[in-house]
């Protein structure tokens, strides 16, 4: 006796879909990014500025972890912002072996420009939430983002942990 094979699955609702909406929402992101931020500095060399604005003198590897960054894109973003002259990199005079990363007063200038622009861009993207709405998105996505990341290190304030 033949077996019948079973029957194909129906199409999916992508917008069902998690992931596809969640890179719906990075097109999103992008195109706002371009409109409201900066034609020229991307959004992971903008998270690089403003982790040195935060936090000066750190090293390559260190500066990929603080933004989230892998090794060989860090070190392209680095050599793009050392090209435009937003950042520079000397030896530690501590240790030698060691080279810590600063803005330039060019990249200062630059960061402190971009992070009012920042505040607008994500006032366009969750424009159509209420405040609660947007401090449940914001720990949502931090919940899913740890789950799946093991270098995870600011918790937004209030959010329960994953």
């Amino acid at each position: 006796m033949k077996k019948e094979p079973p029957d194909p699955p129906p199409p999916e609702d992508l917008m069902q879909h998690p992931g596809h909406l969640l890179r719906r929402a990075v097109q999103v992101l992008n195109l706002l990014w371009n409109e409201e931020v900066s034609h020229t500095i991307t959004s992971p060399q903008f998270a690089a500025l403003n982790a040195l604005y935060s936090e000066p003198n750190l090293d390559q590897r260190t500066l990929g972890q603080r933004i989230s960054l892998d090794r060989s894109t860090m070190a392209e973003v680095v050599s793009r912002l050392s090209a435009r002259g937003l950042i520079r990199s000397e030896r530690d005079a501590r240790d030698g072996r060691r080279k810590t990363i600063n803005l330039t007063p060019k990249g200062l200038h630059a960061v402190k420009q971009l992070i009012p622009r920042t505040h607008a861009m994500t006032d366009r993207l969750v424009g159509p939430l209420d405040e609660k709405q947007r401090d449940e998105l914001l720990c949502l996505l931090t919940k899913v983002v740890g789950a799946n990341e093991l270098s995870l290190i600011i918790r937004p304030a209030g959010c329960a942990s994953p």
